[in-house]
């Protein structure tokens, strides 16, 4: 209840402000399992995102956001709890197995999950290759991926800006993508590798972005 309150509440503040232009949402499947795969511009789009999408949307968010010490640490947890956030730690090796069972519980239970490929936000402006994870959650799930575009978002709280701005956003919806079957053939590393690539050109289209061609490196080693 709490989660669909505050949902219409910033849906409707955020509708008033920035007049977001929303395409394509009817491709999010109204039921079951789904990745919402999507480029990464701002701090703000994993709060975008499941503005925007009419089912619960969960994402990860950094463990310290629930162990904070003090009142202002219970609100924070009982906050980013209530708005389907799953807690991890940053890092790579065990964190980043952490990360993807995570999502892969959240995806079992038939829900949504949202993720950046690129790992961590654009320093530029480009789209940066993605990391396998998210073709790791598709190939062991069986879930279909909704490949998502936003626009704008970093004008909006640009990299070190502490801040919004109003400026005008875009979020645009691909078709699901199906990967259940046809990569029997490849070994894993190489299936990862062919899906999360097929992901990243799908979510160029969308987004018109140049594609920067190498790993983001600021979210750490694959």
């Amino acid at each position: 209840m709490f989660y669909g309150a505050a949902r219409r509440a910033g849906w409707t503040l955020g509708r008033l402000l920035y007049r977001p232009v929303i395409e394509g949402r009817a491709h999010i499947p109204a039921e079951g399992p789904v990745i919402l795969a999507a480029n990464h511009l701002s701090v703000i789009d994993s709060f975008v995102i499941p503005l925007v999408v009419p089912r619960q949307t969960h994402f990860l968010a950094k463990s310290e956001y629930f162990t904070g010490p003090g009142v202002k640490g219970r609100l924070s947890k009982a906050a980013f709890t209530t708005l389907g956030a799953v807690p991890v730690r940053r890092g790579a090796g065990r964190e980043a197995l952490g990360s993807l069972e995570a999502g892969l519980r959240v995806l079992k239970d038939g829900k949504v999950f949202a993720l950046h490929p690129e790992g961590t936000r654009s320093p530029d402006g480009r789209l940066y290759r993605g990391r396998t994870g998210v073709a790791h959650l598709a190939l062991t799930s069986g879930a279909p991926v909704v490949p998502v575009a936003l626009t704008g978002t970093d004008r909006i709280q640009p990299i070190g800006a502490r801040l919004p701005r109003i400026r005008p956003i875009a979020v645009r919806f691909g078709a699901p993508m199906d990967f259940s079957i046809g990569y029997g053939h490849l070994k894993s590393g190489r299936a990862r590798r062919v899906v999360t690539d097929e992901i990243m050109a799908a979510i160029q289209r969308l987004s018109g972005q140049e594609e920067a061609g190498v790993y983001n490196e600021r979210a750490g080693r694959e």
